[in-house]
């Protein structure tokens, strides 16, 4: 019985060391992030309590990056007021949030063009962590390195209001 009880004990104690490792879910315990701003020229994100910048984020965009996104599969990132609206923790980009990419504009202004508004627009991370993504790459996402998104990941609430500018 003795002898049961130690492999049992060591078979438990080796199962909790593995899951010791290193978690991408963070904890954030700062100001709250009461808003978003995405400067789409500057390549920036910058989130906000109030007034003041908590981070800023150097970015990646839709591989056709100038203008308003239009319709889906253009490559562009959209431009205006949204909010965060759900979480992503099993992302193919290791972690994503995502924005309210369409709005009732977006719809009519695709739908002038005879086009769907695409959708599925978020703020992630890399799809390979090794590989350093030096050009506007995603299809009108927002793309941080996978070590940034888990920090965005742990401040931004969904809810949170983002203004993406051109």
């Amino acid at each position: 019985m003795k002898r049961r009880n130690f492999i049992l004990g060591g078979t438990a104690l080796v199962a909790l060391s593995a899951c010791s490792g290193d978690s991408k879910f963070k904890r954030y315990s700062g100001p709250q992030v009461t808003y978003v701003v995405v400067n789409k020229g500057d390549r920036r994100m910058y989130l906000m309590h109030q007034d003041k910048v908590l981070e800023a984020y150097d970015i990646r965009l839709g591989f056709a990056p100038v203008g308003h996104k239009a319709h889906e599969g253009d490559g562009r990132t959209p431009e205006g007021r949204y909010w965060i609206d759900r979480r992503n923790p099993n992302s193919k980009f290791h972690l994503s949030l995502g924005i309210s990419y369409p709005n009732d504009n977006d719809r009519a202004n695709a739908a002038a063009l005879g086009k769907q508004p695409g959708g599925d627009i978020f703020i992630h991370g890399q799809k390979a962590a090794d590989k350093k993504n030096i050009n506007d790459w995603t299809w009108g996402c927002i793309s941080v390195s996978n070590q940034e998104i888990e920090d965005i990941y742990a401040m931004v609430g969904t809810g949170t209001p983002i203004a993406i500018n051109a």
